[in-house]
């Protein structure tokens, strides 16, 4: 099931999300194909469970969307049942970022150029996986989501400050987009 997007200024976006009851499969696993279903629909790269209203420790990537410029990504799909950092780069690089919640506002983030993450994945077995390049990029994106954060969170203030008018239309309702929004 397609569900809508919860948009910049959605309470949902800036709670820390809770740990998923790994015990509420049938729940867990109806919530991860209707994120996929909704991620497919929107054409993004990710999207994490209180993007589509959820406020549990659930995400999914799909590097398939951005394989023409990333052909190491084609293939690359992750779901996540309460991902946990064990380790992240010094290294770093900045790249544009968009997000499905923040419709129309792209600006540069500085990340971590690799990480390592333990997550369950969709058939609940636990992992440790490091990622890098953009793959990492992907999966720190929507981690951040889990926290209660949203990448222009990270801007500079002048950043902010130039894309304050952008954002509070989001917030109102006052953009146009491909996908249900709510």
């Amino acid at each position: 099931m397609i569900r809508p997007i919860y948009l910049y200024g959605q309470g949902v976006l800036r709670k820390v999300a809770a740990e998923a009851d790994l015990s509420e499969k049938e729940m867990l696993t109806t919530l991860l194909q209707d994120m996929w279903d909704t991620l497919a629909k929107a054409d993004g790269c990710g999207l994490a469970a209180p993007q589509v209203g959820e406020s549990l420790r659930v995400l999914i990537v799909d590097g398939d969307v951005v394989s023409d410029n990333y052909d190491y990504l084609k293939g690359f799909k992750r779901a996540m049942i309460n991902p946990v950092v064990k380790a992240v780069s010094d290294e770093t690089n900045v790249y544009s970022e968009g997000c499905l919640s923040v419709p129309g506002v792209y600006s540069d983030v500085r990340r971590p150029s690799s990480l390592t993450v333990e997550y369950y994945n969709e058939n609940f077995e636990p992992v440790t996986e490091t990622f890098d390049k953009f793959a990492a990029r992907m999966v720190e994106h929507e981690l951040e989501h889990l926290e209660g954060h949203v990448f222009v969170d990270n801007l500079a203030p002048i950043r902010r400050k130039m894309l304050d008018r952008k954002l509070q239309n989001i917030t109102k309702g006052k953009v146009s987009t491909a996908y249900k929004v709510k």
